[in-house]
């Protein structure tokens, strides 16, 4: 006779229901942060301090579903707009090895998402002065990622580009994921152009 399978425990329960909590204010506040959207998933749900949270790559998982079920074409829009907006800015930066990461690349980026961008010159000087030369205006943003020189934020094609500056000996590293988990993924324009070619119409 075979074995019943063992009923799904209840704290099994409250770790999805979190994530599902926790996929949702992503997709639909834009709340980037796993942690921060896990914290307040878990309150939302009731659940106590000492509860385990969810996995990034739950949550992940959750709000890929969320956004096929509620989002598909509005978001499968915005990731276009996303890499093609992401490739122009690379296509202008370019001495500066850009990469492009972050849920552009992934393809889970909402209506809130900004291009992330990986950047790697001597001087985030440098990068300052080509955008200023080419007359784009940047905000410098409180620098919260180990390792970064710099970060800024532009608008292109009205919508939010974030580029992190590394030192040029960063570029042969693994870049890690500020939100834990897994390495963070990236690549370059040309990888960038492959994904816009087989993007369905």
């Amino acid at each position: 006779m075979p074995r019943r399978k063992p009923a799904p425990s209840a704290s099994s329960h409250l770790r999805r229901a979190i994530a599902s909590a926790a996929a949702r204010l992503m997709a639909e506040e834009g709340i980037t942060d796993y942690g921060a959207a896990k914290r307040k998933a878990a309150r939302s749900v009731g659940a106590g301090e000492g509860e385990a949270l969810p996995t990034n790559e739950e949550i992940e998982t959750e709000l890929r579903a969320w956004q096929s079920l509620y989002q598909e074409d509005e978001q499968r829009e915005r990731v276009h707009d996303l890499r093609t907006t992401a490739l122009e800015v690379m296509q202008l930066l370019a001495e500066f090895n850009p990469y492009l990461s972050g849920g552009a690349l992934d393809g889970t980026a909402g209506r809130y998402s900004a291009v992330e961008l990986d950047l790697y010159a001597d001087s985030s000087k440098d990068v300052e002065i080509m955008l200023l030369s080419n007359g784009i205006s940047y905000d410098s943003m409180d620098n919260r990622r180990i390792g970064v020189d710099a970060q800024l934020c532009l608008e292109w094609n009205d919508f939010p580009v974030l580029i992190s500056v590394y030192p040029t000996s960063a570029e042969r590293q693994q870049p890690k994921n500020s939100h834990g988990g897994r390495g963070r993924q990236r690549v370059r324009a040309e990888a960038v152009r492959e994904l816009l070619r087989e993007a369905p119409k």
